[in-house]
């Protein structure tokens, strides 16, 4: 049996989503700071990050955002929107707090727009994602412009 798909008519503005949470661990910093070639102090060095406004260690900003998007194409209406989505067009982020090693997040994904194009046959949907920390806290904030394709026309 084929899994339904959402379109660009299904998505309302509003609509409000939570992801599951996830820890960010050492293994998570150490990975991405080799992936990335970020080795900045604040992140790596448990030394100098003790000597920083944040008392140790942070997780790198593009980390959190990148966890956080990881996070949102596991909700089952990201799964149902895979086959119509044709593409991120504009994401910003705003950090708000730190994310420690050791921190839990998980992302609340609001619709908050949505405009079909010119063509017709596709539309921008705008998204507000909201990363908060285990205790509630919003420590990102990230505005998402993507791309969907509008529902087929049955008749062709």
């Amino acid at each position: 049996m084929t899994e339904p798909v959402v379109y660009f008519e299904d998505l309302r503005i509003g609509d409000l989503h939570t992801t599951a949470a996830r820890t960010i661990t050492e293994s998570d910093v150490a990975l991405f700071a080799g992936l990335s070639g970020d080795y900045n102090s604040l992140h790596v060095d448990d030394e100098y990050a003790s000597r920083s406004p944040f008392g140790r260690r942070i997780a790198h900003g593009l980390l959190v955002l990148s966890i956080s998007s990881g996070l949102t194409t596991q909700l089952p209406t990201m799964h149902a929107l895979q086959p119509a989505l044709l593409g991120m067009l504009q994401a910003s982020a705003t950090f708000k707090a730190p994310v420690y090693i050791g921190d839990t997040i998980h992302v609340e994904l609001e619709v908050t727009d949505k405009r079909v194009t010119s063509a017709g046959d596709r539309g921008v949907v705008f998204e507000t994602r909201r990363t908060m920390n285990q205790s509630g806290k919003l420590v990102l904030e990230s505005e998402w412009r993507v791309m969907v394709a509008c529902r087929p026309d049955p008749n062709g």
